[in-house]
């Protein structure tokens, strides 16, 4: 079966909890949104966040919100090259045992101990959306993408939740290898 699906492309970025939002931004601090995502809840914050590691280069991330129960780094493998770290590929708040980094923003800086991730591509989708398209949560499918460029992404986790919106999310490295500047199609091949 082939279904279509829009393919956005995630770049790095943050997910911060409220205590370190605090010790970075002050007491009491809540996030200023840029812009709605495609996800339901989530935006884009106007802030952003210097974060190092085991390198003298550093990287200016943007927060997305809501605030989440723990910190974590969402980063291509490009960019984790850049920061000297070498992060598993691994689903969204499974941060056990990755790298940690330094974050500095206007009022503190912190050292996390672990957070950052190479996230696994991953497509979102409701129970009704599921369901329509035979898809089950952590189930794996492949998705093809035509073009120029045309390539097909194995592996692809499937995440249902209650208020997800059908979408791919790729990293920057696997929407550039595909042609994909910020959104594109696919189809999902089951």
């Amino acid at each position: 079966m082939k279904e279509k699906i829009i393919i956005e492309v995630s770049a790095m970025h943050i997910h911060l909890c409220q205590k370190d939002l605090e010790l970075l931004f002050g007491k009491g601090y809540k996030l200023k949104k840029l812009r709605d995502l495609s996800q339901p809840g989530d935006f884009a914050a106007k802030e952003i966040l210097e974060v190092k590691a085991n390198s003298e280069k550093s990287l200016n991330l943007r927060i997305v919100g809501p605030v989440r129960e723990e910190t974590q780094i969402e980063l291509s493998k490009t960019d984790t090259i850049l920061l000297g770290v070498n992060p598993p590929i691994r689903n969204s708040d499974d941060i056990k045992g990755t790298p940690g980094a330094i974050l500095i923003g206007p009022k503190g800086k912190i050292r996390l101990k672990q957070g950052i991730i190479n996230a696994w591509r991953h497509i979102h989708c409701n129970f009704k959306e599921a369901k329509k398209f035979g898809l089950k949560d952590k189930m794996l499918v492949s998705v093809k993408v035509n073009g120029i460029r045309s390539i097909t992404f194995h592996n692809v986790i499937v995440r249902v939740g209650e208020k997800s919106r059908l979408r791919l999310h790729l990293d920057t490295d696997e929407g550039n290898a595909a042609n994909i500047n910020g959104k594109g199609e696919g189809e999902i091949l089951i």
